[in-house]
């Protein structure tokens, strides 16, 4: 079946974000978090340090409305650049108000709000911010 999903790459810190999202959306992994320890080794490539070892490889979580999350570590030592921008936004549209502020609260919380919920001229409930990690989230939420 197909699907719609967003992919995120951190430097190194997957994992914490992972369970960070986990425990905002109340949701499970799908299977297991594959490490790049599980990767076969490279022809000329060096040896992976035991450190990268035990960064993630893959990860999914489900969060609204069958949307799932994916991420994985891209680590300096692997020849990666991650580079944040504000070039994409997760957008959320709750059932509710009352679940939109609870995500929005749990999604700021350390990070830094760009606009406070707030109602719009569409009828939206609307509002933006980005979390502690560095990733940007979009709130309208339609019903009063």
């Amino acid at each position: 079946m197909a699907r719609t999903s967003t992919y995120l790459n951190f430097t190194r810190e997957t994992e914490q974000a992972f369970l960070f999202y986990k425990s905002v959306f109340g949701t499970e992994f799908v299977g297991p978090i594959h490490r790049l320890g599980e990767t076969p080794p490279q022809e000329g490539q060096p040896p992976m340090t035991e450190e990268d070892k035990n960064l993630v490889m893959h990860v999914e979580l489900p969060i609204l409305g069958g949307h799932a999350l994916l991420g994985t570590d891209a680590p300096d030592s692997m020849g990666f650049k991650v580079n944040f921008g504000n070039n994409a936004y997760i957008n959320l549209e709750p059932d509710t108000r009352a679940e939109t502020d609870k995500l929005f609260k749990a999604l700021s919380e350390g990070g830094q709000v760009g606009m406070m919920l707030s109602e719009m001229f569409w009828g939206g409930y609307f509002g933006f911010c980005t979390d502690k990690f560095g990733v940007q989230w979009m709130f309208n939420c339609a019903n009063k």
